[in-house]
């Protein structure tokens, strides 16, 4: 990054619950320091809001404490802890323009007219809307508004920006637009963003940094390819990306990497992640775009699978087959333009290396 301006955060043993008894945030202890770009990214459900919203003020934390710039903030109310906010929904006021809008948390700061207009005119340059500050927000299309929201949250120079589910209302296209967007406008202009999604493409796509959250934990914080490539339990291999799982039974140690029985009575070589030792119970975790199809050459895995169905998508085909027993087991084949001819009913050869089959905690 060429630039940061951006404020630090750090959650220190921080709990929340709603009702005294049920936890939805347990024991957070995180630090994000200045100009990341940080993806609270889980399921509905999974405490990533909660913990956005105690940042923004919003909502009190029942335990610990959260820090922002070292400086402890529970009790500092949201207006004054000078934090850039950007919603699902945008939040515009339907009755101003589009240059209202943005000014209203610079009139809200006393800051003077003619800098209020300067600050205005850049934030909406930043953009791209340059021409469009007399409109309405009903005049504008949900891409245009939601540009118009992530302009307002950065008006005022803001260290942090909060982001919760910002795109969640546009279409595919036009979300993947934005994602590169905000990802450009993070890296010009340095400041801090922590960003809320339950969409594993967006969060991989723009952050630098993802936290993947499950009942009120963090489960896995890496960057977007160790969290893909080396996923440390079955819930997070499971929710990133495309993944075939196997269960089995641990039969062999060897340094890092493990033997495996399956079911069936086959026998698998694995890296051996988050597993302990012979006689335990264990999920293979294997993502489709690593197996080979009709392998040209010895792996460390070689079995036989049956091709229940062909679906094409372009760039790749997907492959469905029964391997030891699972009939939801996936291959994807890369579209080389050769008409690869593949039947459904057939039994072929498919084959994968040991590293790229990760033995974790068993799930059912």
């Amino acid at each position: 990054m060429a630039s940061s301006r951006g404020a630090s955060v750090r959650y220190e043993n921080v709990q929340k619950s709603y009702d005294g008894e049920t936890l939805v945030v347990k024991n957070l202890n995180l630090d994000i320091p200045p100009g990341e770009f940080l993806t609270m990214l889980g399921p509905s459900g999974s405490g990533k809001t909660t913990c956005l919203m105690m940042l923004a003020g919003f909502e009190p934390a029942t335990h610990g404490e959260i820090f922002l710039n070292d400086r402890p903030i529970n009790n500092v109310p949201p207006h004054k802890r000078g934090i850039g906010m950007v919603f699902q929904n945008y939040a515009l006021f339907p009755h101003m323009t589009v240059a209202e809008n943005l000014a209203f948390p610079l009139q809200v700061r006393r800051i003077g007219k003619a800098e209020q207009e300067a600050k205005v005119k850049r934030a909406l340059e930043m953009v791209e809307l340059g021409g469009f500050g007399a409109r309405r927000p009903a005049q504008l299309s949900g891409g245009q508004q939601q540009r118009v929201a992530v302009a307002r949250a950065l008006v005022f120079d803001p260290e942090l920006v909060l982001m919760d589910e910002p795109l969640g209302a546009l279409d595919k296209q036009l979300r993947e637009q934005m994602q590169y967007e905000i990802k450009h406008i993070h890296e010009n202009l340095g400041v801090t963003v922590v960003y809320v999604t339950h969409d594993q493409t967006e969060a991989l796509t723009m952050s630098d940094r993802v936290a993947v959250f499950n009942d009120g934990v963090i489960q896995q914080l890496s960057s977007p390819d160790v969290l893909y490539e080396d996923p440390q339990n079955s819930f997070v291999a499971q929710f990133i990306g495309e993944n075939n799982k196997l269960n089995g039974t641990v039969v062999a140690v060897n340094g890092s990497s493990c033997e495996v029985e399956l079911g069936d009575g086959t026998r698998l070589k694995a890296d051996k992640v988050n597993v302990g030792g012979v006689g335990d119970r264990t999920t293979l975790s294997l993502r489709p775009e690593r197996v080979e199809f009709e392998p040209d050459k010895p792996m460390d895995n070689m079995l036989q699978g049956r091709i229940e169905e062909l679906i094409y998508l372009g760039d790749h085909i997907r492959v469905r087959m029964t391997v030891c027993g699972n009939d939801a087991f996936i291959v994807k084949v890369r579209n080389r333009g050769e008409r690869r001819k593949l039947e459904e009913g057939a039994t072929v050869p498919i084959g994968w290396s040991l590293k790229d089959c990760k033995a974790l905690d068993a799930v059912a």
